[in-house]
């Protein structure tokens, strides 16, 4: 009885702890952010200056390969503890597995459902330190990102105490950092937050919170963080192979840069640096074999699909979520850009730069959007308005069957010629994955750094952001409600510097079609 009253107690509290969860995490970025000098507090350098900066610079401290979450991030990190820092990218930001994400920033339920179950220390401080990481994304991009309800429908009586049990110890591990506590739903209200839900067998509904957020834009922002704070970093920038020397005092070859070619132009150029780190992704392998090329792959690549389908399959603000699909996969069905984001799958694939989803996932995620879906909706193939499919560099597990059981977890290594390595993880992680990655590499390479400072770093365009803003350009520059709320939610505090760019064009704001988006065509001639 007094284990009871103290954990009811515990439960109650966690309005309290979401109170103070914010002024915490804002002293956290005031800490972060005051001792660091920013080289570029106005204008960004071009493209043509940072591959310059590449050529020139005699030596980098650090020399990240691969322009996705983590490689970013670890760029981001590695410029403000006060290294030399360069990035260089074979295609665009975030142009791979990061912008094919389910767009979610989450500690992963099921996760923590396996850590119970099996009584797994390591998938529960899993969640826990995404958890962290969710509550620290949220606070740092805002524009960018956001708490999001999502909904697990229950249709078994049993069901209800055991996910309310689960959902209840998500919010109890995330601690002061819980978004909004979970709630239970009766059935006529589930139907009144979610009409197009199955009503047959319905017993009610369970809601809990996590954060959806812009994983492409996220990205980017990142990497102009890392340029903003003086990284030299360059897109469509391929490495051909690695560069290496001979110790003087071990006598073995160290990896000392790489060689890159410009795939605009074709030109070919070294760049050096003490310390390679690889952050690749599904490509990781393939740079690991420039380094060595009989080591063993740690890398099993897994596909995951989305589909895009119209915004009336779901709620503008409520998310749902299906525990147990007909071969146990979890999928989700999440309102974006007022359309439907339904997915995701998880299968064995090859690596390739251009992975297509294929008819079998598509029909597989239509088939589980059917059994929550009201029989009054017909779910049509027809009405898939895209798909893709992002491929997960989940770290092998000899003993695991299957991509499904496997922890999406990270390791970092070290070859013996010093090549850094971090592979693995999740998008939600990437920040701690970073910061594990640059203390592996600082002491593997001697290199002399401070501490990790982007614990409330306050990303590209949150400065300066407030839920209104959009208000303020539709009154300075004459724009239509809906320019506005996508100028203020994809660039935030930068959103006024896009539109006067924009203005000095003299066109006006034409807009695409619903189905991609409100998007000024203007933005076009004015990408970094």
């Amino acid at each position: 009885s007094s284990c009871r009253k103290a954990l009811l107690g515990i439960i109650n509290m966690i309005p309290l702890f979401v109170w103070i969860c914010p002024a915490q995490a804002r002293l956290a970025h005031v800490a972060a952010e005051a001792e660091l000098k920013v080289p570029y507090a106005d204008e960004l350098p071009s493209r043509q200056a940072q591959l310059s900066a590449l050529r020139d610079t005699a030596e980098f401290d650090v020399l990240v390969v691969g322009g996705g979450a983590t490689g970013a991030g670890c760029a981001l990190d590695a410029v403000t503890r006060n290294l030399k820092t360069a990035l260089v990218e074979r295609s665009d930001f975030s142009s791979g597995t990061s912008s094919r994400s389910t767009k979610l920033l989450h500690g992963g339920v099921r996760y923590l459902q396996k850590a119970i179950m099996k009584l797994d220390y390591e998938q529960y401080m899993m969640v826990k330190e995404a958890l962290h990481e969710r509550a620290n994304l949220l606070e740092i991009a805002p524009h960018l990102s956001a708490p999001l309800p999502i909904m697990l429908p229950v249709y078994k009586w049993w069901q209800l105490p055991y996910y309310w049990a689960g959902i209840k110890m998500y919010d109890l591990v995330a601690g002061i950092q819980c978004l909004k506590s979970s709630y239970v739903l009766t059935k006529s209200k589930a139907l009144e937050y979610f009409p197009m839900l199955k009503k047959d067998k319905l017993v009610g509904a369970i809601v809990y919170y996590d954060g959806q957020h812009n994983d492409a834009r996220m990205n980017l922002a990142i990497a102009l963080s890392a340029a903003r704070y003086g990284a030299a970093i360059a897109n469509y920038t391929e490495v051909v192979h690695l560069l290496k020397r001979k110790d003087q005092q071990s006598g073995k070859e160290k990896v000392c840069g790489v060689r890159c070619r410009d795939v605009i132009t074709g030109q070919e150029f070294d760049v050096k640096a003490k310390c390679v780190i690889n952050a690749t992704g599904p490509f990781t392998d393939s740079l690991r074999k420039m380094d060595e090329q009989e080591v063993a792959n740690i890398c099993q690549p897994s596909a995951g699909v989305h589909i895009v389908i119209p915004g009336y399959y779901s709620p503008d603000n409520m998310g749902l979520l299906d525990p147990a699909t007909s071969d146990g996969r979890v999928i989700f069905f999440l309102p974006w850009e007022n359309m439907t984001i339904a997915g995701t799958t998880d299968s064995p694939t090859n690596v390739t730069a251009h992975p297509i989803p294929g008819e079998d996932d598509i029909n597989f995620i239509l088939t589980e959007v059917r059994n929550y879906l009201s029989s009054d909706v017909e779910v049509r193939r027809g009405d898939v308005l895209a798909a893709w499919s992002g491929i997960r560099p989940l770290v092998t597990d000899p003993n695991s069957k299957d991509t499904q059981s496997i922890c999406r977890n990270h390791i970092v290594s070290i070859s013996e010629s010093g090549l850094v390595t971090i592979a693995g993880g999740k998008w939600t992680t990437y920040r701690s994955m970073a910061e594990e990655t640059l203390d592996a590499a600082i002491g593997a390479h001697s290199l002399t750094a401070e501490s990790c400072r982007t614990v409330g770093l306050m990303l590209e365009g949150a400065k300066g952001w407030t839920p209104t803003l959009y208000i303020r350009l539709v009154q300075d520059y004459g724009l239509e409600k809906e320019v506005a709320q996508h100028l203020a939610s994809t660039y935030g505090g930068r959103a006024f510097d896009v539109a006067k760019m924009a203005q000095v064009t003299g066109q006006r704001w034409p807009i695409v079609g619903k189905r991609l988006g409100w998007v000024p065509l203007t933005f076009e001639s004015i990408r970094y």
